[in-house]
């Protein structure tokens, strides 16, 4: 069931190894077909690089398994991905990868700002979810606040978790924050660990297309 979904999730799963996003079978991803509720997310222990469709495990929304065609149990970490598509309708797909540079400032609590305009991407600012053990309820509650204000948000001492209309979106949410964190971490140690200036709200807010482009 839902044979092309799992090809797309496996693809972008397949592209976080190969960006160094997760590395050693880490990070997890997931979509929900809104037609039939079901979640369709990555394996455990199952080495990003080698899936395929077919290792993908679908749930229906009481977290029965309903498809494991090579018999893998779901991710761990299933129940995070459900706590993140029950704290808003507009979500259709989670990614979680333990990329390095946000990685660290999540080790370190820190909040990772707007200091590019492509964090209007996700939402601003990147929040931290406090710490709590991977697997576990405390764990899927604690990023419900943060993804309230963010589309993405950084799991302390463990690793990023981005949302989305899409697994396309989500994905390119969780560049986005390496890819900023990076930025972030140069900046600071390029002026002395002082902070760079942050783009606030307002400006995130007043981008349009530019209107000087003519279309016939």
């Amino acid at each position: 069931m839902l044979e092309d979904k799992k090809e797309e999730l496996a693809a972008v799963a397949r592209e976080a190894e190969e960006e160094g996003l997760c590395k050693h079978k880490s990070g997890n991803f997931s979509i929900k077909d809104r037609d039939t509720g079901c979640v369709l997310i990555t394996p455990s222990g199952v080495d990003r690089k080698d899936l395929t469709g077919r290792d993908i495990c679908v749930l229906d929304q009481d977290l029965n398994v309903i498809e494991n065609k090579k018999d893998y149990k779901p991710s761990s970490e299933v129940l995070m991905h459900i706590y993140a598509y029950n704290s808003r309708k507009n979500i259709s797909a989670v990614v979680h990868t333990h990329s390095r540079f946000a990685t660290s400032f999540a080790v370190l609590k820190k909040e990772i700002p707007p200091i590019v305009y492509e964090s209007v991407y996700y939402g601003g600012t990147v929040y931290v979810a406090r710490y709590e053990r991977p697997g576990t309820k405390e764990l899927a509650q604690s990023i419900v606040g943060p993804l309230k204000k963010s589309d993405a948000c950084l799991l302390e001492s463990h690793g990023v978790v981005t949302v989305g209309k899409d697994i396309e979106s989500a994905y390119l949410k969780a560049r986005y924050v390496e890819e900023i964190a990076e930025i972030y971490y140069r900046a600071l140690l390029l002026n002395s660990n002082k902070e760079p200036n942050v783009l606030p709200k307002e400006e995130l807010k007043k981008w349009k297309y530019p209107s000087y482009v003519k279309f016939k």
